[in-house]
């Protein structure tokens, strides 16, 4: 079976596909790990497209049971048809957007203030991110992943970010099949 798991930054995307790998037999892929390449400086410089979906491509169809988390919506239209089942974390802007500035301060601390190009690239980030709910905004939005739904050849379960782990997990685990 492949899972995809995606959402807006901060709405726990890959919490729950690493708990949902750690609870049964699936592989998790974290979509990061393919659209970024590993630089000094992370989350910098974008693996080209093609490179990308080869090097995921490669993992996705080595397991038969794969979770990724990410959104993939840009990664062509192949990908709408590729996923048995897809789960949409959606969660309050205010709430996300703490979780993200929490998160970056525990992997970066003082850099975010003494780094001039760290500070920068934060700041970039949690405006772009802060953006997700501006249905003007061009990039990753929510708008984009509604109407990427509707695109999706398989089942969609929406679940509310707010929920606790164990619950969510509980919800995905009643909706696999083996």
């Amino acid at each position: 079976m492949k899972i995809l798991i995606f959402g807006a930054s901060g709405s726990g995307t890959t919490t729950l596909a690493k708990e949902l790998a750690n609870k049964s037999n699936f592989i998790h892929l974290d979509a990061d790990d393919y659209y970024w390449k590993q630089t000094k400086n992370p989350y910098t410089e974008k693996v080209p497209l093609d490179e990308r979906n080869e090097n995921i491509k490669k993992d996705f169809f080595k397991h038969e049971n794969v979770v990724i988390s990410g959104s993939m919506v840009s990664w062509g239209k192949e990908w709408e048809s590729l996923f048995d089942l897809a789960i949409f974390i959606r969660l309050e802007n205010d709430i996300r957007m703490e979780r993200l500035k929490k998160r970056e301060f525990e992997r970066y601390g003082d850099e975010l203030k003494t780094n001039i190009e760290r500070k920068r690239n934060y700041e970039a980030f949690i405006n772009w991110a802060n953006q997700y709910e501006n249905p003007d905004f061009d990039g990753r939005s929510l708008r984009v992943h509604n109407n990427w739904i509707e695109k999706l050849d398989c089942k969609v379960l929406r679940i509310d970010g707010a929920l606790e782990l164990k619950e969510k997990v509980s919800m995905v685990l009643s909706e696999i099949t083996y």
